[in-house]
């Protein structure tokens, strides 16, 4: 049956036959967690449960630029959660984010009354506020643009991921419409950012602020073709501005650590599933383990 011949039921049913694509096992139109699972705790006061999608590496990167900035207090446990497996519907986790999505933020500084933080934009907002306002310029205008591209991001990746994402790349068969119309949209999101990046260094202006942190794991990505393999089909190479921003925050030490945690897949090197410790970087990433465990 084609796209053309379908006509929607008067009410829609979940049925479990059909092909959905790839995420299929994962994707359902109820809440709530499917298995009891407690998440685990490790030392330091912040818990991060995630894995590095553009979504989890915002947040590790974060953290990471916390503690280049010399906030100690930003130690942190990443803990892998492995979407494929369904690790996000545990009980432990749905506890923490109740939309069973990465990340998820437990901040037990105060053990007798721990805050839970969900959706990314959220936690980012929280970390710069609990250390002093990092990363979140005191101006009110220039806090106001901070901001303003935040949640920009918040609104505009769903086209990305869920839109042309998943039609582009994960659908079970290609629909021109929806390509179509989702390929607009971010290439006009992409002159959105060409604009913007031609008249400023980063989105809020000259300083480095959580609004590129939100938006680089995403169109930094999809500027290098690493989104979807869909650099050439949108001609990512035309947004020089783009391209200036994305290489000069992927040259930050900070963000190359930080996209590095909950990682697994890519050049063993880059992965190091779990980070509990910033020694983790040096001595427990994917290639050492497996050095490990031939000798």
């Amino acid at each position: 049956m084609t796209d053309a011949a379908y006509t929607p039921p008067k009410v829609w049913s979940w049925n479990t036959e059909k092909d959905l694509g790839r995420f299929q096992a994962i994707n359902r139109p109820i809440a709530g967690p499917t298995h009891d699972k407690d998440l685990p705790v490790g030392r330091h006061p912040l818990q991060l449960y995630s894995l590095a999608t553009p979504n989890g590496v915002k947040v590790t990167v974060m953290l990471e630029e916390l503690l280049a900035l010399g906030h100690a207090g930003a130690e942190y446990d990443a803990w892998l959660i492995k979407i494929n497996d369904g690790d996000q519907f545990g009980s432990g986790f749905v506890a923490v984010n109740p939309n069973s999505k990465i990340p998820a933020l437990l901040d037990r500084s105060d053990p007798a009354r721990p805050i839970r933080v969900f959706e990314s934009g959220a936690i980012l907002v929280h970390l710069s506020e609990k250390f002093g306002g990092a990363f979140l310029p005191r101006d009110p205008a220039q806090r106001a643009e901070a901001l303003s591209w935040l949640f920009w991001q918040m609104g505009a990746a769903p086209y990305l991921g869920g839109g042309f994402g998943h039609f582009y790349a994960y659908a079970p068969q290609k629909i021109e419409y929806a390509i179509d119309r989702f390929a607009m949209e971010v290439k006009r999101q992409l002159d959105v950012l060409e604009r913007r990046l031609g008249e400023s260094r980063f989105l809020a202006g000259d300083a480095y602020t959580i609004a590129d942190m939100a938006v680089w794991p995403w169109y930094g990505a999809l500027a290098k073709g690493l989104l979807y393999g869909a650099g050439e089909f949108l001609s990512v190479h035309e947004y020089t501005n783009v391209q200036r921003w994305t290489d000069e925050i992927a040259a930050r030490p900070a963000v190359k650590r930080g996209r590095m945690v909950n990682r697994g897949w890519g050049e063993p090197s880059s992965q190091l599933l779990e980070r509990h410790d910033a020694s983790d970087f040096e001595t427990k990433t994917q290639d050492k383990v497996q050095a490990a465990a031939a000798e």
